[in-house]
């Protein structure tokens, strides 16, 4: 990679442009809050099922796959 070929963070977003002009990033900041806590209870849920507590890992993988994504997708 050159080093003018560089590209910082926000410009690898993706961005969408308001009736004024401007750029703002696609996903906000609460999209993204909601998205790693969904990541972390799928991660919860995963960790739980490898324990052995079946239960509890199927209520959280439902509640990270069926709700917060949705709702992080929603927002």
């Amino acid at each position: 990679m050159k080093e003018g070929d560089r590209h910082n963070f926000h410009d690898l977003m993706a961005s969408v442009e308001t009736k004024r002009g401007e750029r703002r990033a696609l996903l906000g900041k609460r999209n993204i809050v909601v998205l790693a806590l969904a990541t972390a209870c799928i991660v919860a849920g995963y960790v739980t099922l490898s324990s052995g507590a079946a239960s509890l890992a199927a209520v959280l993988l439902v509640l990270g796959y069926c709700v917060l994504f949705p709702v992080a997708i929603a927002l």
